[in-house]
C-alpha cells in the first residue's frame, strides 16, 4: 500500500492523474487571444490505431464520471483523446447558469476546439488523416459551430464530427449550414433541454448529418448518474426553467457501442 501511494505522489509531481484504468497527462495548449489552454490527454497503451480524438466538455465544465468512461472505452479501442478546458482556462465555473457567456459555442470554444484539433494532429505517434471533435451538451453545441465548412476552419483538420445533445436550433433555422465531413447527433427523445425536435430538422435537411435518438432519455443520457432535476436554466424547454439530466442505462450502452462503431474501432 505504501509503495502504491508513493507512485501516485510521483506520478502527480510529473503532471500525470489516473482515472481508474485510463492514464491523464495535464497539457496545455496555445489558445485562442493568448490564452493558455488547459487540458488532460489520455494514451492508449498500446500504438494508436484509431483517429485521435478532440473532447469537448458541456455547460458544466468537466464531468469526471462521464470522461472517465469514455477515457477508458476509447483508449481501450487505440484512441488519443483530448479533453481540453474552456472554462478552467479563464477561471471560469460552470457556465449552465449564466445567461451572458464569456466562452460560447460559436465564439472562443470553437475557436478552442480548433487550437486543440491543431495541437493533437501534431502530437508524436498521431494517426495522419485529420481528427474527430466530439462533444456533449454546450461542447455538442460547439461541434456543431466548428464543423461549419468555411474558410476559417483548417483544411483536413476533423475528419469526423460527433455530437451528444446539442442545441440543433439555430443551425436548423439559419440555413446554408454544412458540415466540413461527416456528422452523428445523439439525442435522447425526452430532452427537455436541448430538445430533438431542431435536430430532426438538420438531419432531414443537410447532407452528412445523422441522427440517432434514443427512446425515453433525457440531457446526459450517456451519465453514469441517476435522473435529477435541474433548476435555473434559461434554455430550458418548461416554464419553470427546470431540466431533466442523467443517465438511462439502455441509452448509455448503446452509446458506448456506437461510437466506437462510426469510429471504425469497435
Amino acid at each position: 500500500m505504501r509503495a502504491f501511494t508513493l507512485a501516485l505522489i510521483l506520478l502527480k509531481a510529473i503532471g500525470l492523474s489516473v482515472i481508474s484504468s485510463a492514464w491523464a497527462e495535464a497539457v496545455v495548449i496555445p489558445g485562442p487571444k493568448g490564452v493558455a489552454l488547459h487540458g488532460e490527454l489520455f494514451r492508449p497503451a498500446g500504438v494508436p490505431v484509431g483517429p485521435a480524438i478532440v473532447a469537448l466538455h458541456g455547460c458544466g465544465g468537466a464531468f469526471p464520471s462521464r470522461d472517465r468512461q469514455w477515457a477508458e472505452a476509447l483508449t481501450a479501442r487505440g484512441h488519443v483523446v483530448l479533453f481540453p478546458n474552456s472554462f478552467t482556462s479563464r477561471g471560469l465555473g460552470g457556465q449552465c447558469r449564466e445567461r451572458n457567456r464569456i466562452a460560447t459555442a460559436s465564439g472562443l470554444r470553437r475557436l478552442d476546439a480548433i487550437a486543440a484539433g491543431e495541437w493533437l494532429r501534431a502530437q508524436a505517434g498521431v494517426p495522419p488523416g485529420g481528427v474527430v471533435l466530439l462533444g456533449w451538451s454546450d461542447g455538442g453545441t460547439t461541434v456543431l459551430a466548428t464543423a461549419r465548412a468555411e474558410a476559417g476552419l483548417p483544411a483536413g483538420l476533423f475528419r469526423r464530427f460527433i455530437a451528444f445533445y446539442p442545441g440543433c436550433r439555430g443551425f436548423a433555422e439559419r440555413g446554408g449550414w454544412v458540415p466540413a465531413g461527416p456528422l452523428d447527433i445523439l439525442m435522447g427523445e425526452a430532452d427537455d433541454w436541448t430538445p430533438i425536435a431542431p435536430c430532426r430538422v438538420l438531419a432531414g435537411s443537410v447532407a452528412g448529418v445523422r441522427l440517432h435518438g434514443f427512446a425515453g432519455a433525457y440531457h446526459d443520457f450517456d451519465a453514469p448518474e441517476p435522473v435529477r432535476v435541474m433548476r435555473n436554466i434559461p434554455t430550458s424547454q418548461n416554464a419553470d426553467h427546470s431540466v431533466h439530466v442523467g443517465g438511462d442505462p439502455a441509452a448509455r450502452a448503446a452509446a458506448l457501442a456506437l461510437v466506437p462503431a462510426l469510429l471504425g474501432t469497435p
